[in-house]
């Protein structure tokens, strides 16, 4: 059983960045294309960033020349670097397998960007 385990987000103004880190357990982490997802209140979960075996990546159109996914599989980890933060920006960010996101969810980060 795959083990996620993000990190890094917190408060920051409008315009700011964080980075963020998702650290897998196993083996399997290396042959699985990754994704960032977001769950802002009272919404649907969304994915927001793609990133696959090859390292091919891939954005949702409202973080795309904002937003950076990349990985390090020495590491186990997959991260998103998060520049000109906006407010419609504040959610719990996770990380999962993509397409499948079928690996037990982590507890994820907040991400709250003030006005």
């Amino acid at each position: 059983q795959v083990q996620l385990v993000e990190s890094g987000g917190g408060l920051v103004q409008a315009g700011g960045s964080l980075r963020l880190s998702c650290v897998a357990s196993g083996s399997i982490f290396s042959i699985n294309a990754m994704g960032w997802y977001r769950q802002a209140p009272g919404k649907q979960r969304e994915l927001v960033a793609t990133i696959t075996v090859g390292r091919s990546t891939n954005y949702a159109d409202s973080v795309k020349g904002r937003f950076t996914i990349s990985r390090d599989n020495a590491k186990n980890t997959v991260y998103l670097q998060m520049n000109s933060l906006k407010p419609e920006d504040t959610a719990v960010y996770y990380c999962n397998r993509w397409v499948e996101a079928d690996f037990a969810w982590g507890q994820g980060t907040q991400v709250t960007v003030s006005s």
